[in-house]
């Protein structure tokens, strides 16, 4: 009998053998990537003697003409009472309305940390000499810094007001013909980003994490992020943790926290990618990184995402992709993001197995030079496949 996911009093997931969780298909290639991840998770839930009952939620186009609302409310309490859901890409509404959907969920159920994990699997193109030294796992900050959507547009009243007070207040001098946003970077939200990012590692035994920011410039906002998080390892971690201006970069057992400034670090984890394990940092910076890592080992079509909030227990798995609506029902397209995705998901409920056992299909498919045609045309002697032809075979492969 099917059951929800619930969250333990002491902040554990309690996960039953059949759990209910809902998903989104997803807009545009959503058709076509959703069917094939699903059949994939399916097979290697059902080899570890779990079965998942798939529940539909609706968000996006799908959502907008089945009815008239981008993002209903019924979905987002559907997220909010499962715990734990799964998604395709989405289509953000133009001229108005949500920002992005994507950000919409994220801020709605205070899903404070994007999770991206970025590795290279053997025989995957990529423009880089040694992908193999990518190994990356990236704390993002989801709610805060300029995505808190904070701005006024130039030229409307209230633009005039703010740089009217910015100027008698704090005697700023800013054009009048500014559009201006505000950049709220908080103790709060830095502390359980950085957090996250440190219990992540030490559960795992990775070696170091890294807080990358823009302190030098700004420096009560990016910098602050830096210092709050060395404070925090001397807070709450001082026995299995330690700052670099603490130690030298000698941690002597113990994990190493250490920072980047964001400019050099996105020049570092190309020239210098095995000095990065865990990253931690705040939203835009996380988002240029995120992309930038994932083109070193196949681009986006194949990297993961998770938003997770750690201390509710709520968490959406995503591709990381746009909807390519071009591409639509061609059953043509790499599911590897949102399948990858799923990964991630087995392993936030404990499925360490399953997971294991559809990242070890995934490489040997890819090994065997069986893949879709975005890595078809950068492979010699590649045999092009459809999305659902790819999730065979893996499934073969299981």
């Amino acid at each position: 009998m099917a059951a929800k996911i619930t969250m333990s009093p002491g902040g554990v997931l309690s996960v039953p053998d059949d759990p209910i969780i809902p998903f989104i298909e997803g807009d545009g290639t959503g058709v076509d990537i959703w069917p094939a991840a699903k059949r994939v998770l399916d097979a290697a839930a059902a080899k570890h003697q779990h079965r998942i009952e798939w529940k539909e939620v609706l968000a996006g186009e799908k959502a907008y003409n089945e009815t008239g609302n981008w993002l209903p409310e019924e979905t987002v309490e559907v997220f909010r009472e499962y715990l734990i859901g799964i998604k395709g890409p989405l289509t953000t509404p133009v001229g108005g309305g949500f920002r992005s959907l994507n950000v919409a969920l994220r801020q709605v159920l205070d899903l404070y940390v994007c999770l991206r994990p970025v590795r290279w699997f053997q025989g995957v193109p990529s423009p880089v000499k040694r992908p193999d030294l990518v190994d990356m796992v990236i704390f993002r900050e989801n709610t805060e810094d300029i995505y808190a959507g904070l701005e006024v547009q130039e030229g409307t009243p209230e633009a005039k007001r703010l740089i009217e007070v910015l100027h008698e207040e704090l005697g700023w001098d800013i054009r009048p013909d500014s559009g201006v946003g505000v950049k709220p970077i908080s103790v709060t939200g830095s502390k359980r980003l950085i957090r996250a990012a440190i219990r992540y590692a030490l559960d795992r035994g990775r070696k170091s994490v890294t807080m990358v920011h823009k302190g030098n410039i700004q420096k009560f906002t990016e910098g602050a992020f830096r210092q709050w998080g060395y404070d925090l390892v001397r807070e709450e971690f001082a026995d299995v943790a330690v700052g670099w201006d603490d130690c030298g970069g000698r941690p002597g057992g113990k994990l190493l926290v250490k920072d980047n400034i964001a400019d050099i670090t996105l020049q570092q984890v190309l020239t210098r990618p095995g000095d990065f394990d865990v990253i931690a940092t705040t939203n835009l910076n996380g988002d240029y990184l995120s992309d930038a890592l994932a083109a070193q080992v196949g681009g986006i079509g194949i990297a993961p995402g998770a938003n997770v909030n750690y201390v509710s227990g709520h968490g959406i798995f995503e591709a990381t992709h746009g909807t390519a609506p071009k591409y639509a029902g061609q059953d043509k397209v790499n599911p590897g993001s949102l399948l990858l995705s799923g990964v991630l998901m087995f392993e936030h409920l404990g499925w360490q197995q399953a997971a294991d056992d559809i990242v070890r299909a995934l490489e040997a498919t890819i090994a065997d030079k069986v893949v879709t045609y975005d890595f078809a045309r950068q492979m010699e002697g590649a045999t092009e496949v459809k999305t659902s032809e790819l999730a065979s075979a893996i499934v073969d492969r299981l």
